[in-house]
């Protein structure tokens, strides 16, 4: 699959790339995608929910009534979950969401999302760029070459670009991540996938494994 290399003003350099047809022209495996989006939506969860059982709350342990003859439910203590300032029954404790997948269902998964991008057309292909300075007014610009600037995008570039970066921080609807960095949650969540031709290398020789 052969897609037009862009620059950053949206106009086609004339060039022209190689799509790996083992990474973005797969049968996408459905279940690898739930499982690895499942797994990050997982691992992002803190966990740290907790609220307090009867032994831990502050009261009085005397009997509040007698055992027999009230004609209601026998109750033993103040802090039982049935009275209102009781603790809670059952209630949440801090816990551990993350849980392990194995790495080739990972690399299937990351391969599918990207074979469903490419083939919705959401995928651009642009030259390697960089800023002199980090400045948020020149990376909007290159947002509303691409159409994107009221969209979800995901700029995947080859190393880390301090300018670049700091020039998306403050947008919300737009994250710049390395090729290293690419996950399955990021590359379906975003309405268009911006990859610059060095990071094409990189993507190809992480998921071709």
């Amino acid at each position: 699959m052969k897609v037009a290399v862009l620059d950053i003003t949206g106009k086609d350099t004339g060039r022209k790339v190689e799509l790996s047809k083992d990474v973005f022209g797969i049968e996408p495996n459905d279940h690898a995608i739930y499982l690895d989006v499942k797994q990050y939506l997982a691992n992002q969860r803190q966990g740290t929910h907790k609220a307090k059982e009867r032994a831990e709350i502050t009261g009085s342990t005397r009997k509040i009534k007698k055992q027999k003859g009230t004609g209601t439910a026998r109750a033993g203590s103040i802090k039982s979950g049935v009275f209102r300032g009781g603790g809670r029954m059952f209630g949440p404790r801090p816990r551990d969401y993350s849980f392990k997948l194995n790495k080739n269902l990972k690399r299937l998964a990351r391969k599918s999302a990207l074979s469903i991008q490419a083939n919705d057309k959401n995928l651009v292909v642009v030259e390697d760029f960089n800023f002199e300075t980090p400045k948020t007014k020149n990376f909007i610009d290159v947002l509303k070459a691409f159409d994107v600037d009221t969209k979800k995008s995901l700029f995947v570039l080859s190393s880390e670009n301090t300018n670049v970066y700091l020039s998306s921080r403050n947008l919300k609807k737009s994250k710049v991540i390395k090729a290293s960095e690419l996950n399955t949650y990021g590359v379906l969540n975003a309405n268009k996938i911006i990859i610059t031709e060095g990071s094409l290398e990189d993507i190809n020789t992480n998921l071709s494994k």
